[in-house]
């Protein structure tokens, strides 16, 4: 089964604002998003799951990515080999103050501003997101569908 996740990549000054988790003790990034749920709009999990991670609503904008996600194709194939998921990450602007995370993800531990010129010194997920964050911030062409990546 393949499974729809949307992502939301929110951008002020040079820097992104991630989720940061951490298991055991490694430290690693990821973009406010998470599953669609049936029935749901792309918008709508959006809207959803930035309340539930980052606590606030956002304005929705442009497409900017499209990830896949094949879990026997990549390091933690011994836990998700079955899992295939597809990301759309959408440019987006907070409507209002960050608030508490009314439903965090289990690993999540707070939220993080990092300057998108130095994503490389950060363990984001997916890593091959960083240099297509890097041009768009300066201005670049970019690549929307980035394939099967980690």
């Amino acid at each position: 089964m393949i499974r729809n996740s949307v992502k939301a990549i929110i951008l002020v000054d040079g820097e992104i604002l991630l989720i940061k988790n951490k298991i055991t003790e490694e430290y690693f990034y990821i973009c406010p998003g998470g599953g669609q749920e049936h029935g749901e709009t792309f918008h709508a999990t959006l809207q959803r799951e930035c309340l539930e991670e980052i606590g606030a609503s956002v304005h929705i904008g442009k497409l900017l990515f499209i990830r896949e996600y094949i879990g026997k194709n990549h390091e933690h194939a011994a836990f998700d080999a079955d899992v295939h998921q597809v990301e759309y990450y959408f440019l987006c602007q907070l409507h209002e103050q960050l608030h508490q995370p009314s439903n965090p993800d289990s690993h999540q531990i707070g939220t993080e501003w990092v300057s998108v010129a130095r994503l490389h010194e950060f363990q984001l997920y997916p890593k091959a997101l960083i240099p297509q964050l890097q041009r768009y911030v300066q201005g670049l062409e970019t690549t929307i569908y980035l394939g099967d990546i980690n």
